[in-house]
């Protein structure tokens, strides 16, 4: 499929859930039977390596960098298993702390980390979430990492309706004043479990639905980084080092992995990113595309961002599409954190 198709079916996928449209089918009907047994395998099979336990991460993070009535920024989590770090042993691990112990360093500044994520969630419990974040005692999260969309692939949830869900939790975010980075959904057909031909049939669903997740986050003020990589060719070329041990869910280095490609786009949402480095780089193919163009090609190479830039032009709302430099896990992963409970 080209670039240009698979815009055109994120489109219309995004425009059915902006329009309440019925479901855009991400596989073919003749192969709903071959993917639900072939999936209930799957399912046994991480089901069978997996605790269910996810370690509690929420508290400040940088503590050391506190200054006189300054207080912490605010960092949210929602989504599925994948936000909330399922698979690791140690708070540390999970991405939360990851992205909290990054920014923190960065902004120079503690960071309060308030995890909502769900194991299991689907797109549909974002409201939930949502809920939980902005109705705290406290103000509004100043961000929130979204992380979500390997559930709504293999319970087959229509793809319109999975977007309509995360459109609105990032309206309903922003309207709040929190900036919203979503993590896209991940490759699936690298699970180690899913055999051919699924495993075909899970990747162009899964790049399928994150090209229309950013078309529908981007449009209400959110950014996008793809987590290809997060079950993507780097996590299949090594599974024993970056698979858990439930094989579905990533280690600490794979969670590391995914921490360290939305990091750079976490800081540069709350303008803590160099300025000289907000711009298209022309070397790294980065630029100004319509939005459903920009969502086709960051849905194929994971650690791409897509930001909103004009809301009209030639073809409908552009956006700036960024490859933004990452170093390996082992040079950006941060030390144990110095975390403290709110």
């Amino acid at each position: 499929m080209t670039s240009m198709s698979r815009a055109r079916v994120a489109r219309r996928i995004a425009a059915g859930a902006a329009y309440g449209g019925g479901g855009v089918g991400l596989v073919g009907a003749a192969a709903v039977g071959l993917v639900l047994t072939e999936m209930r395998l799957a399912r046994r099979h991480v089901n069978n390596g997996a605790t269910g336990r996810v370690p509690l991460a929420d508290g400040v993070y940088g503590s050391g960098y506190g200054r006189s009535g300054e207080p912490p920024l605010r960092l949210a989590m929602l989504g599925d298993s994948t936000a909330a770090g399922q698979g690791v042993h140690r708070a540390g691990q999970t991405p939360g702390a990851l992205l909290a112990s990054g920014l923190a360093a960065v902004a120079e500044r503690p960071v309060s980390l308030h995890n909502v994520a769900l194991p299991g969630a689907t797109s549909d419990d974002l409201d939930r979430q949502v809920a939980l974040v902005v109705a705290a005692p406290l103000a509004a999260p100043d961000i929130c990492v979204i992380m979500i969309g390997a559930n709504d692939v293999t319970r087959r949830i229509p793809p319109t309706r999975s977007v309509r869900h995360l459109s609105a939790a990032v309206r309903r975010l922003r309207a709040a004043g929190t900036e919203v980075v979503v993590g896209t959904c991940p490759d699936l057909g690298t699970i180690e479990p899913v055999r051919q031909p699924l495993r075909w049939l899970a990747r162009r669903a899964s790049r399928q639905l994150a090209a229309a997740q950013t078309i529908g986050s981007v449009e209400q003020g959110g950014r996008t980084v793809s987590l290809g990589d997060l079950l993507g060719p780097e996590f299949a070329a090594n599974p024993r080092e970056l698979f858990g041990p439930d094989h579905y869910h990533p280690s600490a280095e794979g969670y590391a992995t995914a921490a360290m490609a939305v990091l750079p786009t976490l800081c540069a949402a709350l303008g803590l990113w160099p300025a000289g480095e907000e711009g298209p780089d022309a070397s790294r193919r980065e630029g100004f595309l319509p939005v459903a163009r920009a969502a086709a090609e960051a849905a194929s190479e994971a650690g791409t961002e897509v930001a909103a830039a004009m809301p009209t032009g030639p073809r409908g709302p552009w956006a700036l599409l960024k490859r933004r430099r990452r170093r390996r896990v082992r040079e950006t992963e941060p030390a144990a954190p110095s975390r403290t409970r709110p």
